[in-house]
């Protein structure tokens, strides 16, 4: 940006501009106390605009496509006033309009990333449901009972049957171990060497290779090695997938595209849990399948996660902008959009540079441990790392993977017959697949938070209804339905809600120089907690019983839900570097906002059934009403164009 002309508060600043104007611009970023979040261009003289562009293309070799990045630059800084754009086609505007009026009109290449993506995602779910199958033979296999009932019909002490519970426990859980204290710390170092690709690659590669080793393991300590190297494909796929998403993603379609990962990890499940369903009569080789087979997946990633372009953000981050803008020409309909994202997502990324400096750090491409300390340093990013920490906890607090790892265990307990087990965890299955879909629509319409804040009251009562179930008399016919019943409300509550949101959200809340290492974080706190509860459901099974087990699952479900009403704020709708200013804003403000301005409306509206109450914002976005206005005057532009006229002229 030129020095000699001084651009509006809250534009965006450069090192050479007035050092007062620079603090004061950073420091209501750093406390943002009235919740506005501010488009660094509003405001802007078009000419200066221009100096600042034809700046920014005479740094990073893009000359080229100056007269694009220039009306990006104009569309950016008000994205309804289309007509003071000159040399705006009209193909260009007619893209430029359906964007806001069909959100999903999008370009081949942005859904086959999010395919690939989702095969990734695909992979997790099928990795995790192999050994759910497995859990009732391997053990047998291995010699190391771990309930009453082969242990009584084997002759094994109760002492040893305890025993071979945390064995059993430590083998199902060494996949999340291996992520929460290695694989998902090693992603942000793979991710700043080989890109986003490079590392799904890397990730799609021992998915391919472990379920082998599994299949032909001679002992439970083999079985338990192959599990590691598993776990350290999940956790560089865990890490980067989300991430890669949320970038390449355009802002009004993110979170229904991201949260790809959590619908197709749920159709993982399915996949795996039909897999278990196939092979469960082949005899004594049925675990070894079960397990093995989850190498299927793996295969069209490997083979084609190279034919995606590479994440925009990261090549901006590596100053690689003209392969910044290539990539952005293939994940969008236009040239002119791809030059307007380009160019605004590098004004917001300067402007969140210029944060993170003034918030005492000296450069933002510091090694992984100095990105790691300042997750919890620098107030932005610790506001971010204590959010997506949350969501990420309590997708383990609600209690999903009692029965996600441990469903045919559950279902045996209940009396059920292996196959009948198989059966309803297939139904749990199938269920969690299909009820993740409402989610694609709901997340960027009613937001990341709202979804968990309904359905988190809802996980707590079906979980303790399923769990009182349990004292039906065993030799009722209602006995194992009831309980199967309650299991699949459970799972219909969580699949569109506490399912999608915590990849999605934890993806999205960092800033770019610290996106990776967040993502670690977020990562290795949930799969820290899913190996806590992998290895210590086997024995609180025969410690407290089904009812105790779901009975405390139950109670974390009613804590996790003050914890996001708290703490969470809403990411929908913004950019990710618009988030700066979101997550700028005090965790006492918005406490405080929560307890004195929502729940009084909530309990207005919902209790007291007042009519006419507004709904409350905390955040308020410059061109909030821009972004309305454009999408109404683009609808109106649509319909004149079918009825033959011109409509959606511009109101004063």
């Amino acid at each position: 940006m030129s020095s000699e002309k001084q651009p509006p508060e809250g534009a965006l600043q450069q090192p050479s501009d007035d050092a007062q104007k620079r603090r004061d611009s950073v420091k209501s970023l750093s406390n943002n106390i009235t919740g506005e979040i501010r488009n660094p261009l509003l405001g802007i003289p078009s000419e200066q605009l221009f100096e600042d562009v034809e700046a920014f293309a005479n740094e990073n070799n893009l000359i080229d496509i100056l007269p694009l990045l220039k009306k990006g630059a104009l569309i950016a800084q008000d994205p309804l006033d289309l007509d003071r754009v000159e040399g705006l086609d009209e193909t260009e505007r007619s893209e430029l309009e359906l964007e806001q009026t069909n959100r999903w009109r999008q370009p081949r290449m942005l859904y086959f990333t999010i395919i690939l993506n989702s095969i990734a995602a695909a992979i997790q779910g099928w990795d995790q449901t192999g050994s759910n199958g497995a859990n009732i033979s391997f053990p047998l296999a291995f010699g190391i009972p771990d309930n009453t009932k082969d242990c009584d019909s084997r002759g094994v002490s109760s002492a040893q049957c305890d025993k071979n519970s945390w064995i059993v426990g430590i083998v199902n859980a060494a996949p999340y171990v291996a992520i929460a204290f290695f694989a998902g710390w090693i992603s942000d170092p793979f991710n700043h060497l080989i890109g986003r690709r490079g590392t799904i690659f890397v990730g799609a590669v021992f998915s391919l290779i472990a379920p082998f080793g599994m299949a032909v393991s001679q002992t439970w300590g083999q079985l338990l090695a192959c599990r590691v190297l598993l776990g350290i494909g999940m956790g560089l796929k865990e890490v980067t997938v989300p991430v890669f998403s949320a970038e390449v993603a355009p802002t009004n379609i993110r979170g229904g595209l991201v949260m790809s990962w959590q619908v197709w990890t749920a159709f993982g499940i399915f996949l795996g849990t039909c897999a278990n369903l196939a092979v469960k009569d082949t005899g004594a080789i049925a675990w070894r399948l079960q397990l093995g087979s989850a190498f299927i997946p793996a295969v069209p990633l490997v083979i084609g996660i190279y034919f995606c372009p590479e994440s925009p953000r990261w090549l901006m981050l590596k100053k690689h902008f003209d392969k910044a803008y290539g990539s952005f020409l293939r994940l969008r309909s236009t040239p002119i959009q791809a030059a307007r994202d380009l160019y605004y997502a590098h004004v917001l990324l300067r402007q969140e540079e210029i944060l993170v400096r003034e918030s005492g750090v000296v450069k933002t491409e510091g090694n992984f441990f100095t990105r790691f300390i300042e997750l919890f340093t620098i107030p932005r990013i610790r506001r971010a790392t204590t959010a997506s920490g949350i969501v990420m906890i309590a997708q383990q607090m609600c209690g999903i993977n009692i029965i996600a790892f441990y469903s045919t265990t559950i279902f045996s307990q209940a009396g059920g017959t292996a196959t009948e087990s198989l059966m309803f965890s297939w139904g749990f299955g199938l269920i969690n697949f299909i009820f993740a879909w409402p989610a694609v629509w709901t997340i960027d319409t009613f937001g990341r938070r709202a979804l968990l804040l309904f359905t988190f009251p809802n996980m707590c009562w079906t979980l303790l209804a399923a769990g009182f179930a349990f004292y039906i008399p065993e030799d009722s016919k209602a006995h194992i339905g009831i309980i199967a019943l309650f299991i699949y409300l459970f799972d219909m509550f969580y699949s569109p809600g506490e399912g999608p949101v915590p990849f999605t959200y934890s993806a999205e809340v960092f800033p770019l120089s610290h996106r990776e290492v967040g993502m670690s974080w977020a990562v290795a706190t949930n799969n820290f907690w899913a190996s806590v509860l992998s290895l210590s459901l086997p024995r609180m099974l025969r410690a407290f019983k089904p009812v105790g087990v779901f009975g405390f699952y139950a109670g974390l479900n009613f804590l996790a839900f003050w914890m996001i009403f708290f703490w969470l704020p809403e990411t929908k709708q913004r950019t990710l570097e618009e988030l700066d200013y979101v997550f700028a804003v005090p965790t006492r403000t918005h406490m405080k906002y929560q307890t004195g301005t929502v729940a009084p409306y909530w309990v207005g509206k919902y209790i007291f059934r007042k009519k006419g109450l507004k709904e409350p914002k905390l955040y308020h976005f410059e061109s909030d009403g821009i972004r309305e206005e454009g999408e109404r005057m683009g609808r109106e532009r649509v319909e004149a164009r079918k009825l033959g006229g011109t409509g959606g002229e511009k109101t004063v």
